[in-house]
């Protein structure tokens, strides 16, 4: 990724995929400057945290599927 200046669509997707995978050096830079400058996908990287988060502590039964409230 060579530009400098991110758009919300596309740091969204960088954030994503952040998770699944390693970023190129330049992806890392581009987005590191948006979120430091954008309230909102840095909201956004916040929530998409408490998500994964909460994920992983959700319990599930011995036959794998998810419990219901």
């Amino acid at each position: 990724m060579s530009k400098l200046n991110l758009s919300c669509r596309e740091a969204s997707r960088l954030i994503s995929e952040s998770r699944d995978r390693d970023l190129a050096l330049g992806e890392k830079l581009t987005l590191r400057i948006h979120l430091g400058l954008c309230t909102a996908c840095s909201r956004f990287t916040k929530q998409l945290d408490f998500l994964r988060d909460a994920m992983k502590r959700y319990p599930e039964r011995d036959d794998g599927s998810e419990r219901r409230p």
